[in-house]
């Protein structure tokens, strides 16, 4: 046997450090090449980190919401064969011993292994592309005593705003996990250590290193608890009812994609991870259990039975980074919020006269493309709102180019997916590109380019209802308009009270940057170009 180090690899958003969102093994695990061992985040997207060999997890380097560094040990296999690290690193050794102490017979098994055929494998943390020095452990999919595969998803891990899932460069078993769910780890330290097949990838010289970090996975002997009472998770399932609805449950991007293929509702799903974080395994048993995602037992008096204590969830991941950016914002714009009224009646007649008449290949079109184009169309008189602003250098960027910013919930989040260069297209194509970057966003397939670089956000919260609100400027950006929904009102036309279709618009400004006069101009023509349509496309 060999140890073999996966590190965190780059996910190729020029990063130094990714969060880890959670781990999709635990050491112990036995996982195949390509497998998924964990989700990492790096900008704004998650990303699913596979293993790179087949082989025994033995030690997951971090812990959901763990910041881990690129190209730093991020889990250690026990592989067939030789693995990348060196036989004769005592460090991982202890590591052995601290981890799968909790099961006694397999403990005595790894120690004459080790010195036989087995070897240390320290995977550290690799550089998933986004330039930063280190990265969020946001959760691991292996615990200590796992036999993974190559390119089995360890831990998940999150730089800026995306989640990436940090794969397995050798098979091998898991024997010590370096971070806790939440810590920061720096791009390039040790993830995971495993005892691999063959030739391993450490020396003696840096034992004392790695020791330490056994333990902080002192967590471990969860790891064998969970392995050993799996029947004693049972009753637990059976006693769960239901998380309070406004509860979001915490699951990996892929545990929600297969709970969704199996029609599985996760609020009703029992989490086994850290803060309760659903796991695949937790699926698993939840469906073999016969769970059917609504239930539809339970008297009258259980459902209004009173409710007590209370839950503490970590803040970890895409929501710690949309909390990040949001306060960021707050504190460091001073914001102006100008709200107008507009009709939109000829605009929503044009509208459903495209509709009706558009060819096969077009698609329907809503209000969007309407008041992106006006955005465009408005911004050739006032360039300094289509800017962003440094405020620490005090330089004003004006941009020529109109990439406009989507803002869109996801299942993972706000993010704000960008259509480029909006002055460019009619509104199917800007309708299409719409769908094609919130969809990417949604489903996790947006790559970094296209999560950043906007210009000017718009924040459409009026399929919801609403008839205003104070949309957040997306930093460093100095401008963001809300569109609100549209209603039927009652207004005077001519001393006539008439019935129109009316729309409210939200719009905050960077209050250095526009003054009040310069953002109701820059309104007040978007309102004349929506309220008069046929002359959106007019030169």
């Amino acid at each position: 046997m060999g140890r073999f180090v996966f590190k965190l690899p780059d996910v190729g958003e020029g990063t130094a450090e990714a969060e880890l969102v959670g781990w999709h093994v635990k050491v112990g695990d036995v996982v195949e090449e390509d497998q998924i061992v964990a989700d990492v985040m790096t900008d704004k997207a998650t990303v699913e980190i596979t293993a790179p060999v087949s082989g025994k997890v033995t030690t997951l380097h971090g812990e959901p919401g763990e910041m881990l560094p690129v190209r730093g040990p991020l889990v250690e296999f026990e592989v067939e064969g030789a693995g990348n690290a060196s036989a004769d690193e005592p460090a991982p050794a202890p590591k052995v011993e601290a981890a799968p102490a909790p099961v006694e017979a397999p403990k005595t098994a790894p120690s004459p292994a080790q010195p036989a055929a087995g070897a240390n494998h320290v995977f550290k943390l690799p550089d998933v592309g986004e330039g930063t020095a280190e990265a969020e452990l946001v959760g691991w999919r292996v615990k200590v005593g796992d036999a993974v595969e190559e390119d089995q998803i360890l831990a998940e891990i999150m730089t800026d705003k995306a989640t990436v899932e940090i794969t397995s460069p050798v098979a091998g078993t898991v024997v010590a996990l370096h971070g806790e769910a939440g810590q920061q780890l720096p791009v390039g330290g040790p993830l995971v250590s495993f005892q691999v097949q063959g030739k391993g990838n450490v020396t003696a010289a840096p034992a004392a290193s790695p020791t330490p970090k056994v333990e902080a996975p002192a967590p471990a002997p969860k790891a064998a608890p969970a392995s050993t009472p799996k029947a004693a998770a049972k009753p637990q399932a059976e006693a769960f009812t239901t998380r309070d609805p406004a509860q979001r449950p915490l699951a990996s991007p892929s545990v929600r994609q297969r709970a969704r293929d199996l029609g599985v509702e996760l609020q009703f799903v029992p989490g086994s991870g850290p803060a309760g974080r659903i796991e695949h395994g937790d699926l698993d048993a939840y469906v073999s259990g016969g769970g059917r995602g609504v239930s539809t037992g339970g008297s009258s008096a259980s459902t209004y039975a009173k409710a007590d204590g209370t839950t503490e969830v970590r803040i970890i991941g895409l929501r710690r980074k949309i909390a990040e950016k949001m306060a960021e914002s707050v504190r460091r714009i001073p914001h102006i919020t100008y709200v107008e009224e507009i009709d939109v009646t000829a605009l929503e007649e044009l509208r459903a006269h495209l509709n009706a008449t558009k060819a096969k290949d077009q698609p329907k079109l809503n209000v969007l493309p309407f008041i992106a184009r006006a955005i465009v169309v408005a911004l050739r008189d006032q360039p300094q709102i289509n800017a962003t602003y440094d405020d620490e250098a005090g330089v004003l960027t004006q941009h020529a180019p109109v990439h406009l910013g989507i803002a869109a919930q996801t299942p993972n989040g706000l993010m704000v997916p960008v259509v480029r260069h909006a002055e460019a297209r009619d509104p199917y194509d800007t309708a299409l590109e719409i769908a094609r970057v919130s969809g990417a966003a949604k489903d996790g397939s947006a790559k970094r380019e296209e999560l950043s670089g906007s210009t000017i956000t718009i924040t459409s919260l009026g399929t919801l209802g609403g008839i205003t609100h104070t949309p957040i400027i997306n930093h460093p950006e100095v401008a963001i308009i809300g569109p609100n929904k549209i209603q039927e009102r009652v207004v005077v036309r001519d001393g006539q009270m008439v019935v129109r279709k009316m729309m409210n618009l939200s719009s905050s400004f960077d209050h250095r940057i526009v003054d009040g006069h310069d953002a109701a101009v820059f309104v007040q023509r978007i309102k004349g170009l929506l309220e008069h349509p046929a002359t959106l496309w007019m030169g």
